[in-house]
Parts: structure tokens; sequence; C-alpha cells
């Protein structure tokens, strides 16, 4: 919801939701309200501090024209970031293993072998269940990958919906707590400086993911998230360029991520 006209999707190019908040050391940048301007309660505003840098569309399309653009997104085959360039893909079937990502046709075998992200998956094998073979590579000029997560949905017998998250590939030696949680991967952000390195994370994973839950009498959707590691927030650059105060209760840094249009699973 941006009034500028531009597509400002990096951090450290952030121009603001409209004119008044372009880059400046002027304190509206920040402290200008967007919500509940007129109310008395601080609580009921949202500054513009607390806004977010553009996000970014992407398609898988045979070529870079009109017609194989509107095709991509007829047939679903999308994902969006929140401003990093990294890519991702994910092809669903039955009959996958793990081997399948290492293939040097990867794509043209996901396609003849199973539906793309956005497609649906019918016609269930007795005993099968849906494998994923993602694969995720890191913005050629940003951050690395914290970890990939297969997002599951679905709605359970009393009609409520349901979700479950699963980190299925991550950077490091990381192993899940007790709880099941995965830690977190650490941060490389200097503040002061408004700055990050690459010593931590992988520039790219891949994932073989079978759903061990799977009910062939039931819908579901599978689609993946990909976090990156920790980079600076625009109010961090702001900082450093300006000599200003980060605002109070503003995060000094963010975890840009992709996330695909759905797989849809549907009995017969």
């Amino acid at each position: 919801d941006s009034h500028t006209g531009l597509s400002t999707s990096e951090e450290d190019n952030f121009f603001g939701k409209i004119v008044a908040l372009e880059p400046t050391a002027d304190p509206i940048r920040l402290y200008e309200p967007l919500v509940g301007r007129f109310s008395e309660k601080a609580s009921d505003k949202t500054f513009a501090w607390q806004t977010a840098a553009a996000g970014l569309a992407a398609v898988w399309a045979r070529e870079n024209t009109r017609e194989a653009i509107w095709d991509a997104l007829a047939r679903k085959e999308v994902f969006a970031t929140t401003g990093t360039r990294m890519t991702v893909r994910v092809f669903a079937g039955w009959s996958f293993v793990k081997s399948d990502l290492d293939r040097s046709n990867f794509a043209q075998y996901g396609y003849e072998n199973g539906v793309a992200m956005g497609g649906d998956l019918t016609s269930v094998p007795s005993g099968g269940s849906p494998g994923l073979l993602i694969r995720a590579v890191r913005d050629s000029e940003g951050a690395n990958l914290d970890r990939v997560q297969v997002i599951k949905g679905w709605v359970a017998a009393d009609g409520s919906t349901q979700e479950q998250v699963y980190d299925v590939i991550w950077s490091g030696n990381r192993v899940p707590g007790k709880d099941g949680k995965l830690p977190p991967v650490g941060s490389t952000v200097n503040v002061a400086d408004a700055s990050y390195t690459n010593a931590i994370g992988a520039p790219f994973l891949q994932a073989f993911w079978t759903d061990k839950d799977f009910d062939p009498s039931k819908r579901a959707f599978y689609y993946v998230r990909v976090l990156e590691i920790p980079t600076p927030r625009w109010t961090t650059y702001d900082a450093k360029m300006f000599g200003v105060k980060i605002p109070e209760g503003a995060p000094v840094d963010n975890q840009e991520r992709a996330y695909t249009s759905p797989i849809w699973y549907s009995p017969e």
C-alpha cells in the first residue's frame, strides 16, 4: 500500500509509503502516524517506523514475455518475497525420492512426474504420501539462508482450520530442542555500522520432505517458506545514514523471506 509510485524493496533504499516520508533526518520520516491519526491513544496509532519496505512477486515463466508471465500467473506457479531476490522452486508428487534433488534435469523431471507449486495433486496411490522436492538459492547480492519450512494446512473433522509448520532443512549444525523447535540461526548484524556478514547461513538449501501424517481422505495444502539470516532493518540504516535514534520498540534487524503458492491435495 505505497503512494510513491516506487517499488523500493531494499531495506537500505526504503522511500517510505508516501512522498513526505522519503529519506530524511526530519522526524516525520519515522514518527508520522499513518493509522489512528486522530486517536488520543498511542496504542491506536501505527507510525511510519512500523511499516516495511516493499515485497516482490516472482513467476516461473518459460520466457520473459507478457504471454509467458500471464501463463505462469494463470497456473499459479509463483512465489513472493519480502524484498529479497532469492529463488525457490517446489515440485510435489507420489513417486519422488531424495536422490531426485540432484538430477541435472531437476525441473523437467519435476514437471513430468509431479506438479509444480500452484498445482493440484490427485489420484493418490495405495499407501502413497505427498513427497516434496524443494530447492532454494539465496539472493546473489544478499544474505545467506537460515532455513526452509513446509507449512501444511487442512480442515479438521469439526470444521476448524488447522496448520502445522515443519522445519525441513537448515544451515549449520543446529539440532531441534526437546520442544521440537529449531534454535535461531544467530545474527551477524552490526547495528552501529548497519552491516552484516554471510559468516553464518548457507547460500543454497535443498530438501526432500514427505508428509508422514498424510490422510488421503482429507483435503490439504502445502506451501514452502524460506528464511534468510538476519539483516539490518531500514530504521537501522537510517540511524547510520542520518545520525538519528532508532525508535523505541523498533527491531534492529529482520529476516527476509520467500513463500510459495500452495500445492493442493484433493481426494477423489
